[in-house]
């Protein structure tokens, strides 16, 4: 199944009024039944890797720009970045005959340098877990360029404080993880709270990542799609859904890191089926500050 009206989206000839219908109606799509089954057009593209591209309103693709950073060659971060570009889903055969280190390198690279040249409100470099945040586009998208678009856009319009030199914005996501699940699940809230056991301790990779390091692949990247058109701040709840379906077993463990050292296999339906009900349960306030956590500075939580 195609969706040949997506590609129009792309087009800055469109009116507002009828591209933002039309984005809407992607949404819509993405929330009852998800994204149609993968199917390569003429041109490379998936149906995925182009509704990411219209989700992250990405049309320009810079490629004068993008080949210039590459030239640069290794920025001031690629020793910090070859640290974990070797472990970047190195368990998923299928990512692996993908993407190459060499490709994640180079898109690592070109991001810093041209951080370097923007004129951005934040300062923005590589840091721990941003290898893990470019491994779905390059994965995704048709050419290097479009991940290298996409991952910017991503990082600098809808989570900048994840990627601050503090980690800030993984910091509040991992707080808010305790304050939405004592909202919604405060059984299992107290049970962990009982063993010491706050989000600190054992979302970290979750929160950080986005999930995109939780497999298999496959699922993360129908979570993406979900988070995308949705907001990414969801993942927060995306992870207490995940709590949630662990329940029993957590419940029934003495030790319950043992279970959270490592997060079962990802099954998104349920996990996106969970998370839009625990939304309708978030009182204002704190939905709030999970819409904002990752990207406004002005934010305090209580």
């Amino acid at each position: 199944m195609t969706l040949p009206w997506i590609k129009q989206l792309l087009s800055s000839q469109q009116p507002d009024e009828q591209q933002e219908t039309a984005v809407k109606r992607l949404r819509q799509q993405i929330l009852a039944s998800g994204i149609p089954d993968e199917e390569q057009h003429d041109d490379g593209a998936s149906n995925r890797s182009i509704a990411w591209k219209v989700l992250l309103n990405v049309k320009e693709l810079g490629s004068k720009d993008y080949l210039h950073y590459v030239s640069l060659g290794p920025s001031a971060a690629h020793l910090k970045a070859a640290d974990d570009s070797f472990r970047t889903l190195a368990t998923d055969a299928g990512f692996q005959h993908v993407v190459t280190e060499d490709m994640l390198l180079r898109l690592l690279d070109a991001f810093v340098w041209q951080s370097l040249a923007d004129t951005n409100e934040l300062d923005f470099t590589y840091v721990q877990g941003m290898n893990v945040l470019a491994a779905p586009f390059l994965y995704v998208m048709p050419s290097e360029l479009e991940a290298f678009a996409c991952f910017t856009a991503f990082i600098e319009k809808h989570c900048p404080l994840y990627v601050q030199p503090t980690l800030e914005g993984v910091h509040r996501g991992l707080k808010l993880v305790d304050k939405c699940l004592a909202t919604v699940d405060p059984d299992l809230s107290e049970h962990l709270k009982s063993k010491g056991l706050s989000a600190e301790l054992y979302a970290f990779p979750a929160i950080m990542t986005f999930s995109a390091g939780t497999p298999p692949l496959e699922e993360a990247l129908r979570l993406w799609d979900f988070l995308l058109a949705l907001g990414v701040h969801l993942n927060i709840l995306c992870v207490v859904a995940q709590l949630h379906l662990m329940k029993a077993d957590l419940l029934a463990e003495a030790s319950p890191m043992k279970l959270l050292r490592n997060f079962p296999p990802l099954h998104a339906q349920s996990t996106i089926t969970l998370c839009c009900q625990f939304i309708k349960q978030l009182p204002e306030g704190l939905y709030d500050q999970l819409s904002r956590h990752a990207w406004d500075s002005s934010l305090r939580l209580e």
